[in-house]
């Protein structure tokens, strides 16, 4: 469904990315969807192909410049090696103002390291319009909550040894305190419940696909954005 292209980020250099279009494409809101710490595999470009099929015209970001794994090592070495700050107000930001000359309101949905920098796109991209986050935190003190002004979305799974339940307490304090209006849910489910490639041990360890509420949490993602990008 989707295909390959180039854009630019903001300071003019080019990045890749995988475009999946809608049947209809003119006029359709726009989502930019930022991969977990594997990379741009198969089931991230899987996620765009879901969107494009509801309607919304999706843009995965290749953050890792055409590397991605199933091994966790080499994913946590991958993503060490990513500048958050960077690919948050580069590359994502690029992506989001690619969609922009295509569609009116751009969203942006980001799972587990994708949902740490979706946040962080809320707080410092001015041109993003919606934000959805699932099991992804950056560390709080990184999080300049007085700069998100957009409606926010959370899906937080209660048994994450990866974001734990009172690092995302704080997070739901900070925001508070700053006034910033946000519709999170927690699920009894592990971390990455909604990836349906990762399924018990093995390779992708410590993650636990859940269909009942990954389709509750789509369903609830899908609302929010044909709510706040219509």
């Amino acid at each position: 469904m989707g295909t390959t292209i180039q854009f630019k980020r903001p300071d003019g250099q080019e990045l890749p990315g995988y475009l999946a279009e809608p049947a209809q494409p003119q006029g359709a809101p726009a989502v930019v969807v930022i991969q977990e710490w594997w990379g741009l595999n198969d089931q991230i470009r899987g996620v765009a192909d879901r969107l494009a099929h509801a309607g919304f015209l999706a843009l995965v970001p290749d953050l890792y410049r055409g590397k991605s794994t199933v091994e966790k090592e080499e994913a946590h070495h991958l993503m060490t090696g990513l500048d958050f700050g960077t690919a948050a107000t580069q590359d994502v930001r690029g992506a989001i103002q690619f969609l922009k000359t295509r569609s009116a309101k751009v969203g942006c949905v980001g799972f587990c390291m994708g949902g740490a920098l979706t946040l962080l796109a809320a707080a410092n991209v001015p041109e993003l319009d919606a934000a959805v986050t699932w099991y992804g935190c950056p560390p709080l003190e990184y999080i300049d909550a007085g700069k998100i002004t957009i409606p926010l979305q959370g899906h937080w799974a209660d048994q994450d040894q990866f974001f734990p339940p009172a690092q995302i307490a704080g997070l739901t304090e900070k925001l508070k305190a700053a006034g910033v209006k946000h519709d999170f849910h927690h699920y009894l489910a592990h971390h990455a419940f909604g990836n349906e490639q990762a399924v018990g041990e093995g390779r992708i360890a410590e993650t636990h696909y859940d269909p009942v509420w990954a389709q509750r949490a789509w369903d609830r993602t899908f609302t929010f954005f044909a709510k706040h990008l219509a």
